[in-house]
């Protein structure tokens, strides 16, 4: 089990997460009780979850905390937004290594499968079977810089400036935080003046594929480090469908996803 839970949590990543978990009380006022369950344990049970894409219930007990302790510590650590910091504490690490490129970034979506819930609706590629769509920003290297989801059938030119304010302050190696990328790729789908015209009050630069005027696939050779991430998104087994009835429990495996990512490229 020790060394299941280190293959999924290595050193380098708990000491990141312990940055970012709020603490917690350990005694408990009245006495007795069991002893809690640690939470680098707990972290590997979540950790395994998004990577298998199994359900909760068949959670294996090799881990120590037994499935319900694993979902409740998932659910106050959705809700205290921990894996948003965890995703931002390592795009700090990589901005400030300098790893991070922000000279051309590109913006796409992709939608999965939903069971009922918020931010869910009609697909209209799937037949208008009930799904949500994720949304994403990534650098020129194709690490996530903001995330968001919304239903199947949002259209994705409304997605474009909440990626954008969403991009948080990331160090740089030299100079200031930096939230703002130089240019931005996009496929016909943000073809809009008003979404061109904000992108340039805000100093930047776009290239937006002309609806009949220009093939998307032009962008092909600058757009599709964003598809390589989509389908590193992919790899998070628990994003092949959304299960979850809550939408920030589905933005929490999102986030879970893009912090992995980021740790991959950090680490390597």
């Amino acid at each position: 089990m020790v060394g299941l839970v280190e293959r999924l949590v290595p050193d380098e990543l708990w000491e990141l997460f312990r940055r970012v978990v709020p603490p917690t009380e350990v005694k408990r006022p009245q006495g007795g009780g069991r002893r809690r369950s640690g939470d680098r344990e707990a972290l590997a049970a979540v950790i395994f979850v998004a990577t298998s894409g199994c359900t909760w219930r068949q959670l294996p007990p090799v881990f120590g905390p037994a499935w319900p302790t694993a979902y409740r510590r998932f659910t106050h650590w959705s809700r205290d937004r921990v894996w948003a910091r965890l995703h931002r504490v390592l795009l700090d690490e990589l901005g400030a290594r300098g790893e991070l490129d922000w000279s051309r970034c590109a913006i796409d979506s992709v939608s999965v499968r939903a069971a009922r819930g918020p931010l869910t609706g009609p697909n209209p590629t799937d037949h208008g079977k009930s799904g949500s769509k994720i949304h994403l920003i990534t650098g020129r290297d194709g690490l996530p810089l903001s995330l968001g989801i919304s239903a199947a059938n949002t259209h994705d030119g409304l997605g474009l400036q909440p990626l954008v304010r969403g991009i948080p302050p990331i160090r740089s190696h030299r100079g200031p935080r930096r939230r703002r990328p130089a240019k931005l790729n996009a496929d016909k789908g943000y073809d809009y003046p008003h979404l061109r015209r904000w992108l340039g009050e805000r100093g930047i630069r776009h290239r937006i594929a002309r609806k009949g005027v220009e093939s998307s696939q032009r962008l092909g050779r600058h757009r599709w480090v964003v598809v390589r991430t989509v389908s590193g998104l992919a790899g998070c087994r628990r994003l092949h469908r959304r299960y979850e009835r809550k939408a920030e429990y589905f933005l929490a495996f999102v986030g879970i996803a893009a912090a992995l990512i980021s740790y991959r490229k950090l680490t390597n």
